[in-house]
């Protein structure tokens, strides 16, 4: 089988690990590593023991010296949209971090783009590559019916540093994505259709923009999914991936997060309260997990024509809720959903 050639860009923390994620995936080579800051991304295969064959700054001069396979767009969002789209237009598939871009016209030009191009682009939505959530939406579809409630909170006191601490909306647009685009997962991606979001910001916090919220979604068949999240709640956190509640005709499904995965399915109607049957589940084994599991899903998609998750016009749903969510934060209005 053909190796394929990488050209990563961004050297940043993530771009590191992406570094890694690309030298350790026998069916693919860093060909090539680009930062916009001279020599970081030298200093950075160097510093990770990585035989980089081409290192620079400038992305159409790499693109054209190196013709590469594909590219990883790991730089900032407010990048996303150049980076995708010079390589789009250059005939390279992309691969990008999330979010898609800084704004929804950005992302609306990015799908034009590969559409244009007849090309693939996928969002990395890393966080659907892990065997717990994966069993979570297993255990739903078998035991409590199509769930119409479903709930997450997130509560981390995340202490980074850096540009975060300055960013408006840091947790909606940094954090909460994920969460999204988890709820969209665990639902089979329904179309969401409007959103009422408050923004707030506690008198501890130590971010400049809103770094709390809580939203209600509606999506079609009439489900309801409510976030509430914080990234300046000290103790007793959540883990990363939230918790999780869901409720169906026949039940309640609870995920903690880490391997807690119970149900309990209506046994006999009848009394005050039904008879309940408890099913627990176990983390599904041999998932390639995180970026790992974002990096092979394109790959295959690339050589199979299989559509991955995070493909752009898919993903674009889950950061319109995040756009969305922001502006009814805005206005404290209720919030119709765009595509």
């Amino acid at each position: 089988m053909p190796i394929d050639r990488a050209l990563l860009v961004g050297a940043g923390g993530m771009g590191r690990n992406w570094a890694r994620n690309l030298s350790e995936y026998d069916d693919v080579q860093l060909a090539g590593w680009i930062d916009i800051r001279p020599g970081v991304a030298a200093a950075a295969a160097a510093e990770l023991g990585l035989a980089v064959p081409y290192t620079g700054t400038d992305l159409a001069a790499a693109l054209a010296e190196l013709r590469p396979d594909f590219v990883v767009d790991v730089t900032t969002p407010e990048s996303h949209h150049a980076v995708t789209c010079t390589a789009l237009a250059a005939g390279v598939p992309v691969l990008g971090e999330k979010p898609m871009a800084s704004s929804l016209a950005e992302a609306r030009a990015m799908v034009a783009a590969a559409e244009q191009a007849g090309l693939l682009y996928m969002v990395s939505q890393s966080r659907r590559y892990d065997g717990r959530i994966q069993a979570f939406r297993q255990l739903i579809d078998d035991t409590i019916g199509a769930p119409e409630i479903l709930n997450a909170d997130f509560y981390i006191g995340a202490h980074f540093g850096g540009f975060r601490d300055e960013m408006p909306n840091v947790l909606l647009l940094d954090m909460a994505i994920h969460t999204f685009d988890a709820a969209r997962y665990l639902l089979h991606d329904p179309q969401p259709l409007a959103v009422y979001c408050a923004e707030f910001n506690p008198s501890w916090s130590w971010y400049r923009g809103a770094a709390s919220a809580t939203a209600i979604f509606e999506f079609v068949g009439g489900v309801t999914f409510t976030y509430r999240g914080s990234w300046c709640a000290e103790g007793r956190h959540t883990a990363w991936e939230s918790e999780w509640r869901a409720v169906g005709p026949n039940g309640s499904a609870t995920w903690d997060g880490r391997q807690g995965l119970v149900a309990e399915r209506v046994g006999e109607r009848g009394g005050f309260l039904s008879t309940m049957i408890r099913h627990e589940a176990v983390p599904l084994a041999g998932v390639a997990e995180g970026i790992a599991g974002s990096l092979r899903d394109f790959v295959q998609a690339r050589r199979t024509g299989t559509v991955p998750h995070g493909e752009c016009h898919d993903n674009i749903r889950s950061l319109a809720m995040v756009f969305a969510a922001i502006e009814s934060a805005r206005t404290r209005q209720r919030v119709v959903i765009e595509r």
